[in-house]
């Protein structure tokens, strides 16, 4: 997730500190792909993460406009151009597009100086206007009353137990295993949620993308993109997640999958939570984000939605009622983990910010995109009382970034996420969705990546080896993890 520097490590990087020597995880190297170097190339040299202190310090100055908002447009047709990547990953199929010239070196570098740079951006106060006529708007889905229906808790599980930790491969950016900055311009980018899509396919969601002029610390570039997508057949993860393909809307360019105003203080942004595949239709949960520029740690969403394709990922259409407001800031399942089970999917939530408490709700299959068939959990029950706003938590927060998966091998849930207290990615483990959840245990500290975040799960992964993705905002590029779990 791009452009937020004080969202993103405001609330980690004080951790280093306070971490419990228990709770420090040592994480070996990451090994070498069977060529010299960490990317499927002999010429790639072996990628290192940025120092902490930035060669670059990109300071963006908000100063205030108001604009005249109508409402938003129908949107275009999206472009998509389908590209046939050359067999050898070490030739670049586009080098008049990627092989550019970086800019001049900053002389201070020598001196460990950060170059600095001033970047004025404008912080929006709309004011409604006049718009087009959207056209026929279809109907919402009929209002819906779904009864109370009692939900026990099971037993709690132990606390997993984790052994070795250690870095599979860079996925994303520069001398990556997947070598990205060359073969669809995306040079920096984070998150990396994994679904299975098909059949030994997974699909991977990126957030907030930046192709040439790419500079950390965080998404610091141009050719801005909130979102792509990308899709893999790789089940040997021991060495990385190669990428088969992205969804791309021109040559070696990966495309925007789910638009944004691009407007601070309005829609900056558009970010993928979590995704999962019913018969042959794709959803992906988002949130919408007003502005990464609030109180340390946090940011404000405009409200949390639900996406779906039915083209296998190509174009999504944002429904336009399966919407969770973001009522005075404060409302749950802004930030929400989808996992289809049974005859149910299960959403769990957040509010805006890393700092919440995790809800849960659960919805027939058949009625995904009907807000009125939900019922949350409330204190030992599935009810649709409350609304939303009334979900008793099932665990405690602060948690971001979360991902959720069901282990149908041991029919076990497993959860994992950033605990911002123990400034760590965490996991537990429950016997239902409504818990109650074992402690969390520590896979990933600041320590090791003292600008962390992510933590997302590989739904392929097993009782014993747990794969995830991380993000660091001083790299501002996506890596794979391995877990040993003992039983």
């Amino acid at each position: 997730m791009g452009r937020r520097l004080v969202a993103a490590v405001g609330v980690v990087v004080v951790g280093v500190a306070v971490l419990p020597l228990a709770e420090r995880q040592a994480v070996a190297a990451p090994e070498a792909a069977g060529v010299v170097g960490a990317g499927p190339c002999a010429s790639d040299p072996v990628p290192t993460h940025e120092s902490v202190l930035p060669k670059t310090v990109d300071v963006q100055i908000p100063y205030p406009v108001v604009t005249v908002l109508p409402p938003k447009a129908p949107e275009p047709a999206p472009v998509r151009t389908e590209m046939k990547l050359p067999v050898d990953p070490c030739h670049n199929p586009c080098p008049d597009l990627t092989d550019q010239p970086g800019p001049p070196p900053w002389p201070g570098q020598a001196f460990g100086i950060p170059q600095i740079l001033l970047n004025a951006k404008p912080f929006h106060f709309a004011v409604p206007g006049p718009g087009p006529d959207p056209g026929p708007v279809p109907p919402p889905p009929a209002a819906l009353q779904p009864p109370v229906e009692s939900a026990a808790p099971a037993p709690a599980r132990a606390a997993p137990r984790v052994g070795q930790v250690r870095e599979v491969a860079k996925q994303t950016g520069a001398n990556s295993i997947n070598r990205t900055d060359k073969r669809w311009q995306v040079d920096g980018t984070d998150l990396g949620i994994m679904w299975e899509s098909a059949p030994g396919e997974i699909a991977t969601a990126f957030g907030d993308t930046v192709g040439r002029g790419f500079h950390p610390p965080g998404g610091m570039g141009e050719d801005w993109r909130s979102n792509v997508l990308a899709f893999s057949s790789d089940h040997d993860l021991d060495d990385g997640v190669t990428y088969d393909r992205m969804i791309t809307d021109d040559r070696c360019h990966a495309a925007e999958v789910l638009s944004s105003r691009k407007m601070d203080n309005v829609e900056v942004t558009t970010i993928p939570t979590s995704g999962f595949a019913v018969g042959e239709r794709q959803y992906m949960s988002y949130m919408s984000i007003r502005t990464w520029n609030s109180l340390p740690g946090t940011f404000f969403t405009n409200y949390g939605g639900i996406a779906y394709s039915d083209d296998h990922g190509q174009t999504w259409t944002k429904d336009p009622y399966a919407r969770w407001d973001n009522i005075f800031g404060l409302a749950n399942f802004q930030v929400s983990a989808m996992v289809p089970q049974g005859d149910y999917v299960y959403m769990f939530g957040t509010p805006n910010t890393r700092l919440g408490a995790i809800g849960l709700a659960r919805v027939p299959v058949d009625q995904l995109l009907n807000t009125t068939a939900y019922q949350y959990w409330q204190d030992g029950n599935w009810t649709p009382v409350g609304g939303f706003g009334a979900a008793t938590p099932v665990v405690d927060g602060p948690a971001g970034e979360l991902s959720v998966r069901y282990d149908a091998e041991r029919a076990v849930w497993q959860m994992s996420y950033l605990d911002t207290a123990k400034a760590a990615i965490v996991v537990r483990e429950a016997d239902s969705p409504q818990g109650v959840w074992s402690p969390g245990t520590p896979t990933v500290t600041v320590r090791d990546y003292p600008e962390l975040y992510g933590g997302f799960l590989h739904p392929w992964s097993t009782g014993s080896d747990l794969y995830f993705t991380i993000s660091t905002w001083n790299d501002y590029n996506v890596y794979l993890m391995h877990a040993k779990l003992d039983e």
